[in-house]
């Protein structure tokens, strides 16, 4: 069955290692577009981060953002589907993060373009200073609008956000990510993305019923798609659940080679070899021309 939705995660997929869209990438998105094929980013990005490259490559298909907690236009910011957590499980994360002496980001405002909210900064967290600051300058002219610090967290999650993020080191986000895992159980879903080559780690606390696989049926439902229809391609362990749920799963050349232990994906060169376009041109394009 031909391939007609392709999902694409972003860091460590789409964009090369040090963030930057190739143009070969470029060109293997816009030639699918141009045979009638929809192209969604999968992230778990924020949707205001995620957004600027969806609008840049004229992507009319919903983005997949907050590792599916959320899925929205770029275009008319129409929201499709939104899962998010619970104030009360929110507000247990954000404080048992403190006590592990870890600080919080809050991802919020489903329904506009996204709000990031943040309270205290510990002396010396360089990496989160960085994070806001990067993330100042991807909302270019509505850094107030889109980023927000308050006086406390706890007061502040008086309502359902979409999500809450830590980061560090890998062996902190993942002593961190042990310790949610027995205080907090079931009641919340937790995504821990690892890139040990920078020794960085992102772990992400969503609805327990939110995810890539999750936000994609969703997508391929708008478009009235099976999921034989639809090819993902990603890196990381966030990404096992869209891979798993599309017809045709593809993992990257840069991945951990145990994501594919017992898995029946097909592999791609690295992101920084282009490997989305080596999947595009092999799975899409081949296979368009093959049938004319």
């Amino acid at each position: 069955m031909a391939i007609r939705l392709i999902a694409l995660d972003l860091d460590g997929t789409l964009l090369d290692s040090r963030g930057r869209l190739s143009e070969r990438n470029r060109a293997a998105v816009g030639a699918a577009r141009a045979r009638g094929v929809g192209v969604t980013l999968v992230t778990g990005r924020r949707f205001r981060d995620a957004r600027p490259l969806a609008l840049e490559l004229g992507l009319d298909v919903p983005v997949i953002a907050h590792n599916g907690a959320l899925t929205k236009h770029a275009h008319s910011l129409e929201t499709v589907a939104a899962v998010p957590m619970p104030s009360e499980a929110a507000r247990a994360v954000v404080r048992l993060g403190a006590a592990h002496g870890a600080d919080a980001l809050v991802s919020d405002d489903h329904e506009g373009a996204g709000l990031l909210v943040y309270g205290h900064i510990s002396p010396g967290n360089t990496t989160f200073e960085k994070y806001i600051e990067w993330s100042r300058r991807v909302a270019g002219e509505e850094p107030a609008a889109a980023i927000r610090r308050v006086r406390s967290l706890e007061e502040y999650l008086d309502h359902d956000p979409l999500h809450v993020a830590f980061s560090g080191g890998c062996a902190a986000m993942e002593r961190l990510a042990g310790v949610m895992r027995d205080e907090l159980g079931e009641s919340v879903r937790l995504l821990l993305t690892l890139y040990p080559k920078m020794d960085f780690a992102l772990l992400d606390v969503l609805h327990p019923e939110a995810s890539k696989g999750a936000g994609l049926a969703a997508v391929a439902d708008e478009q009235g798609l099976r999921r034989e229809e639809v090819m993902a391609v990603g890196d990381n362990h966030n990404d096992l659940e869209m891979l798993e749920w599309a017809g045709t799963g593809v993992l990257m050349g840069n991945a951990d080679p145990a994501l594919g232990e017992g898995r029946r994906f097909h592999a791609t060169a690295t992101n920084d070899e282009d490997g989305v376009a080596a999947a595009i041109e092999r799975f899409v394009l081949e296979e368009v021309v093959s049938r004319q």
